[in-house]
């Protein structure tokens, strides 16, 4: 995987896999915070992260924010913090792309921190695409994660609470629909966690 921006993957460019796990989970209401709440064994972040680092891409950054997550990601990723986490998903992700533009990554491949059963294999398949925008596409529909190629960083919202999606409705004919299998299921709630652990 070598070190940062070191070079070219076997895909033909560097790809960084980012794990978007600032936000508070104002709707989770738990006794832990939702990030840290046991999910088969494990906290819930442990899992987005592990399957990110399982895709083998060049390198996995987890974006880090409401939840002191650095006990408890897997070894092997690399954490970053974004201190105006509570604005919204978009300065999340403008925190990932500033880092991936100063690493010298040509795309990153973006999920989400509490969805714990996207499998490698998504992460990968997107990852291999060379549409600016790669979106994997499960039976219920797009979700995560989705392929960004520098190309289309300057576009990306910096504010608000929507990331990828504003650029994807914007402009369709950048975005390619990857096949993917895994269940894109967010855990919102605390009855989404038992329903799903």
């Amino acid at each position: 995987m070598g070190r940062p921006g070191s070079g070219k993957s076997e895909r033909g460019v560097s790809v960084a896999a980012v794990v978007l796990a600032a936000g508070g989970g104002a709707r989770f209401a738990g006794t832990t915070p939702k990030l840290l709440a046991p999910f088969r064994g494990r906290p819930l972040v442990w899992w987005a992260v592990r399957q990110a680092l399982d895709a083998g891409l060049d390198e996995t950054v987890v974006v880090t924010g409401a939840v002191d997550v650095a006990g408890v990601v897997p070894e092997g990723a690399r954490l970053i913090a974004n201190p105006r986490w509570a604005e919204g998903q978009a300065t999340s992700l403008a925190v990932a792309v500033d880092d991936a533009a100063a690493h010298g990554y040509e795309a990153i491949v973006v999920g989400l921190g509490d969805q714990p059963l996207v499998p490698a294999a998504a992460w990968r398949a997107v990852a291999a695409s060379r549409a600016p925008v790669a979106v994997a596409t499960y039976a219920s529909g797009p979700r995560n994660p989705v392929r960004l190629a520098r190309s289309v960083w300057a576009e990306l919202p910096r504010e608000g609470d929507e990331g990828a999606r504003v650029l994807m409705r914007r402009r369709p004919e950048l975005v390619e629909r990857v096949a993917c299998q895994g269940d894109p299921v967010d855990i919102d709630t605390a009855e989404d966690l038992e329903r799903w652990s």
